[in-house]
């Protein structure tokens, strides 16, 4: 869908609806204001004290973990990448950098504050920021027209959001994603794959100690193709 189509869509914001009309760079993100380590880590632990249930950690992610988390999810063929909980944009930015120029990211965010910081950020006609849940993904993608996505990042804590909310998010990943597609989460704690696992089986799991705390990158690729 031309960028120009997507701002007129209710409910949702979107990074390139406010920025220049130019092609992205192949292969990086085109940003608007520089990120600032300092500023994000204060934007996060705001975040993570107006909302302790919704944000992961008090700090946010280190760019080991975010190599990591790139490369497990393995985006140099994804058409449709789904971020849920981008947070500040750290990760967003990693994965901008890694994805190819005609793809799309949809990145889902219920903090507010974070959307609206996101979209200051991160300006990359790939990008579109939707302000909402995470158990809405198929809705979310049915308003953006666009495809089963081949990747699906997430760093929503799902040992902290309420069971059945967490068992909602979990269906709605499996049964959204394309066969074939890579289900990514970086948690704190493994209850993410007692969700996952009646879906879409056993993870493929990768410690990561080079990040406040202390990091598991958890895969599942989607059978069927």
């Amino acid at each position: 869908m031309p960028v120009s189509n997507l701002a007129n869509k209710p409910g949702a914001v979107t990074a390139a609806a406010r920025a220049d009309r130019a092609a992205p760079i192949e292969g990086r993100a085109a940003s608007g204001r520089p990120s600032n380590p300092v500023s994000d880590a204060a934007a996060f632990l705001r975040g993570f004290l107006a909302r302790p249930m919704e944000v992961a950690s008090v700090v946010p992610s280190s760019r080991f973990l975010e190599q990591q988390v790139v490369r497990a999810a393995d985006l140099s063929r994804a058409a449709c990448v789904v971020e849920l909980g981008p947070g500040t944009g750290g990760s967003t930015r990693a994965l901008l950098r890694a994805m190819k120029p005609q793809a799309r990211l949809l990145a889902i965010e219920l903090n507010p504050g974070f959307c609206d910081r996101l979209q200051g950020l991160v300006r990359d006609p790939r990008l579109t920021v939707q302000a909402g849940s995470a158990n809405a993904l198929s809705g979310h993608l049915a308003q953006w027209q666009l495809p089963a996505p081949d990747v699906v990042v997430s760093g929503i804590p799902f040992s902290t959001i309420p069971t059945e909310t967490a068992q909602r998010i979990a269906a709605e990943i499996a049964a959204c994603l394309a066969p074939g597609g890579r289900f990514v989460a970086y948690q704190f704690r493994p209850q993410v794959a007692q969700y996952l696992r009646p879906h879409l089986g056993e993870p493929d799991t990768r410690a990561e100690w080079r990040n406040l705390p202390p990091m598991t990158v958890f895969r599942w690729v989607k059978p069927g193709r």
